[in-house]
């Protein structure tokens, strides 16, 4: 973890009081702290042990000034947690009042966190908002990355929402840098292999998993994020998303296949739950394959993706 916490996960500041605050501003320390308002001065207005905090408009992202940022992205951080450093004092009606900037802790964490970065680094982020395409990420002091659709996992999901959640918190890899330093983000590399995911299930089991695929010579199941076996086409009528119960006839490494045979469909709730199998340190290169398989899944991390979001 570094200084650079993502908002929401760092220590809040709440109980810290203006001396707190002062040897903070010495320092050059990011603290955190929730916006408890946005007001007709459009200020966001925070609560200390013992004084109060204002952020003025222009403090309160990094490119507001510049019309990069559009002000719902202010107005969207009363109530949550907002990263910052001291800049000041004023006296206010009831007592001192610190002066805070949140643009200033991010260009901070650009300059000496994220500009350090290269493809292929395992950082820690959290999930912020969901689209469609992808999730995008807090990867620190409020700057986004985005996660797509297709680098959460190796099995193929209908939507970001199967795979993760606002709020969650992630280790992710750099998948790639454009120039202006914005970052895309991918999970599946971290998630396993295809024989390290296997090996947590063997034949004669009966687990549950999620119905990804439906084609006309079987269904397709998830039992891991990294891992699908295949059912053949039975009576039921399944759809994607639903929770099965199956089991497993046989595992083959070599062609990649597990088989299943779906025993009932489930009315509950299911979300497969991430296993790490890498945390820490840089990739260069990642192969979901096993060896001698016909189909080649890799990652290089020193090659951008053809279809690199950026």
């Amino acid at each position: 973890m570094t200084e650079f916490e993502t908002e929401g996960r760092g220590c809040p500041s709440a109980s810290l009081g203006c001396q707190q605050l002062r040897q903070a501003m010495e320092s050059g320390r990011i603290l955190e702290n929730r916006a408890r308002a946005f007001d007709a001065q459009k200020q966001l207005r925070f609560r200390f042990a013992d004084c109060e905090g204002v952020m003025p408009y222009e403090e309160c992202a990094d490119g507001i000034r510049e019309g990069t940022v559009r002000p719902i992205a202010v107005l969207t951080r009363v109530g949550r947690q907002v990263c910052f450093v001291v800049t000041g004092f004023t006296e206010g009606p009831s007592g001192p009042v610190a002066l805070l900037s949140r643009a200033r802790a991010q260009r901070a964490c650009r300059e000496q966190y994220l500009s350090r970065l290269v493809p292929g680094d395992i950082i820690p982020c959290t999930v912020t908002h969901i689209e469609p395409f992808g999730a995008f990420c807090d990867v620190g002091c409020g700057i986004a990355a985005l996660l797509p659709i297709d680098c959460l996992s190796v099995s193929r999901i209908a939507s970001p929402a199967d795979r993760v959640r606002p709020g969650q918190q992630l280790r992710c890899a750099v998948r790639a840098i454009d120039r202006q330093g914005r970052l895309v983000l991918t999970l599946r590399e971290l998630l396993g292999t295809w024989q390290q995911n296997a090996d947590l299930f063997a034949p004669g089991e009966t687990v549950m998993g999620i119905v990804r695929s439906v084609e006309e010579y079987g269904v397709f199941v998830e039992l891991a994020p990294n891992l699908a076996g295949l059912a053949e086409p039975g009576s039921r009528l399944l759809s994607p998303g639903q929770v099965v119960s199956v089991y497993i006839k046989n595992i083959l490494p070599d062609k990649m296949k597990i088989k299943l045979v779906i025993l009932s469909a489930l009315q509950e709730s299911y979300f497969i739950p991430l296993r790490y199998f890498i945390t820490e340190g840089r990739l260069d290169h990642w192969v979901y394959s096993t060896p001698g398989a016909r189909r080649l899944i890799e990652t290089r991390f020193d090659q951008p993706p053809a279809n690199c979001p950026l």
